[in-house]
């Protein structure tokens, strides 16, 4: 049901049925790596390329968000998903396995929010039982894309972010009574491209900031609401830099938050002592976080109601190369666990 100019109410409670996550090496040492379902020792991941590799993260996050559910892939009618890289070849691929039938997906970072908002749309109003959605990303195999290979050994900014190598994803299926014990997609706000003329491609938060303040505005004009109705409002790939800007545009729009309240995935997913700088960033970031971390902290009671916004950055290296700025983007979600 829409509500406003951009979001949907989903009066049948599409529920979070079940859950696979998984990880690289550097995630197995990071700060929420007991909310992750797997770990791979290497970036290889037994096989001979990244991209691979980035195929194989979301082959064993289906499957064990499958397993978790005792589903079978002929359980599913639909698959969203979306990753980094050229023409999101390791999504593809991995349908190519699965053989669900696909629905390929690109916001960047922000694909996360975007399959869930569909997905939930599609199950709302019964056009499946069963859709698995995520995102993924691959550490070595976004640099070498769109900046250079990990082992050309390039000096970063403080600005710049650290992409996530994981894969999160999620089995949605019908609700029923949103006082059962599964997390509900209640409502989603859709984003619109923002563009400040920001070109560095070392400070995607920055650039990023100003859709997710839109989106989260949006969000509580469409459904009349204040920040004091969720326990926690996340972004997914603002870390230090662009999240304290979305905080001081939201302020400039009447909306205050507390430190506690305001958070971003890719500033809670590593220690403080790992060399990120900024924070994290990727597809996987978002992704991982919500269907490992933030899911469990929801069933351990911490929050009941919480607003996940994931952010996207709409280049690609041609686009850099042509001097053209960065169009961004932000999808909205919110899921309550009653």
């Amino acid at each position: 049901m829409l509500q406003g100019s951009r979001s949907w109410v989903f009066p049948a409670n599409p529920a979070i049925l079940s859950t696979g996550v998984v990880g690289g090496p550097f995630e197995k040492n990071g700060n929420l790596a007991s909310d992750f379902d797997q770990f791979y020792d290497d970036l290889w991941m037994g096989q001979n390329t990244y991209e691979k590799a980035n195929r194989t993260l979301i082959e064993d996050a289906v499957q064990i968000a499958l397993d978790k559910k005792s589903l079978q892939k002929s359980d599913v009618q639909y698959f969203l998903t979306g990753d980094l890289i050229n023409q999101i070849t390791p999504s593809s691929f991995a349908a190519r396995t699965n053989g669900i039938p696909y629905l390929g997906l690109f916001g960047a970072c922000s694909t996360s929010m975007e399959g869930l908002a569909l997905s939930a749309f599609i199950v709302n109003y019964q056009g499946a039982q069963h859709v698995v959605t995520g995102a993924s990303s691959h550490n070595a195999a976004t640099e070498k894309q769109f900046r250079y290979p990990t082992e050309y050994g390039g000096q970063k900014p403080p600005t710049a972010q650290w992409t996530v190598t994981g894969a999160g994803y999620a089995v949605i299926g019908a609700g029923g009574s949103i006082t059962t014990q599964e997390p509900r997609v209640t409502s989603a706000t859709i984003g619109k491209v923002m563009d400040m003329g920001l070109k560095d491609p070392f400070n995607m938060g920055g650039a990023m900031a100003p859709a997710a303040a839109d989106t989260i505005a949006g969000h509580f004009q469409d459904l009349g609401r204040d920040p004091s109705y969720y326990d926690l409002i996340i972004t997914g790939d603002l870390a230090k830099i662009g999240r304290q800007t979305a905080v001081e545009m939201l302020r400039e729009k009447g909306f205050n938050f507390s430190d506690h309240q305001f958070k971003d995935c890719g500033m809670l997913i590593y220690r403080e002592d790992q060399p990120v700088q900024s924070g994290a960033s990727g597809p996987g970031c978002s992704a991982t976080v919500l269907y490992g971390h933030l899911l469990n902290e929801m069933r351990k009671g911490t929050y009941k109601r919480i607003l996940v916004v994931a952010t996207g950055a709409l280049l690609s290296p041609l686009t850099f190369q042509q001097g053209e700025t960065i169009p961004c983007i932000a999808h909205a979600v919110s899921i309550e666990y009653i």
